[in-house]
């Protein structure tokens, strides 16, 4: 149970990057060119990133680093108080500053998440038709108005339906990606790290561009450590390794598989997966999973004021 609710409370923001990162490798202002060899260097950028930043530096390493059970920045804060005498005056006030900046971080994360995710979710309409255009902003903004309105009510009651939704938001996205996976199943190549290594050969200095909206796919991997003492060390682990961490590399990758076949769809190649009749169905998922994303990181944002 209590990794059924961390996928909602704990993987919200991560679980929604499949909206927008894909996206704004190839389509947009800094876009690179959609060939074979830019598609599978981005797809090993993401498995990469995925496996090394989450799955071994966060899940295996960082949730070690507890503060009596309880994670975060502040946490580790504390760590540092109490081996102050261990610790010289200089570089006690150096990590404290660094912890500073990692809190402005959460804070950046926190004022671009709602906006961009729940924006990528109402752009599915435009797929759908493009009488839908007028209406994408104003949408978005009623949606964001709403959610931050009623914050004062608090989230004990959305909070119950956020694991349940999230895991269907999940089984949802790793089933739209994996049947794709089975029209293209060479993009499975782009697990060897080779590829990853020729796209920045090839690109060189502009790959680093890239690579910043790669990162995307990254955002909300912080909560794995801050909610450590609301779910425990176990749970994250499982709720991440049994079930987010494969549902985001199913989609990521047919979302990979889709640009192989059809280029043309880059606009949006996560709405690209979606089946025609069941297009408006995952639009209001997808905008109930981004306004969940968002109100996590909200709360997250709201209790490191509130502790500070």
């Amino acid at each position: 149970m209590l990794a059924l609710s961390a996928l909602g409370v704990v993987y919200g923001d991560i679980g929604t990057s499949p909206l927008y990162a894909i996206k704004e490798c190839f389509h947009g202002h800094h876009a690179i060119a959609l060939t074979e060899v830019n598609i599978f260097g981005v797809m090993s950028l993401v498995f990469w990133s995925l496996t090394i930043v989450v799955s071994i530096k966060y899940v295996i390493f960082i949730l070690f680093a507890d503060n009596h059970g309880e994670g975060g920045i502040f946490a580790l804060l504390g760590l540092i108080s109490a081996a102050g005498r261990n610790v010289s005056p200089r570089l006690r006030a150096g990590l404290v500053l660094a912890g500073i900046l990692g809190a402005g971080l959460l804070y950046g994360d926190g004022i671009i998440t709602p906006a961009i995710s729940v924006l990528s979710a109402i752009e599915g309409l435009e797929v759908a038709t493009t009488r839908a255009t007028p209406i994408v902003l104003p949408l978005t903004g009623g949606i964001l108005f709403l959610l931050f309105f009623l914050q004062h009510w608090g989230t004990a009651g959305i909070g119950k339906i956020f694991g349940p939704v999230m895991t269907l938001w999940f089984a949802s996205i790793a089933a739209l990606g994996f049947g794709q996976i089975l029209q293209e199943p060479r993009i499975l190549l782009a697990i060897h790290p080779v590829y990853a290594y020729h796209f920045f050969a090839i690109n060189k200095l502009y790959a680093f561009v890239v690579f910043g909206s790669v990162v995307l796919c990254l955002t909300g991997a912080e909560a794995l450590y801050a909610d450590l003492g609301h779910f425990g060390r176990k749970a994250i682990r499982l709720s991440w390794m049994g079930f987010a961490f494969p549902a985001l590399l199913f989609n990521y990758f047919g979302q990979g598989a889709l640009l192989l076949g059809h280029p043309e769809l880059n606009v949006n190649p996560f709405y690209g997966l979606v089946p025609t009749p069941i297009l408006y169905p995952m639009v209001g998922l997808s905008a109930i999973a981004t306004v969940i994303a968002s109100q996590a990181l909200i709360s997250g944002v709201f209790s490191l004021t509130a502790g500070y």
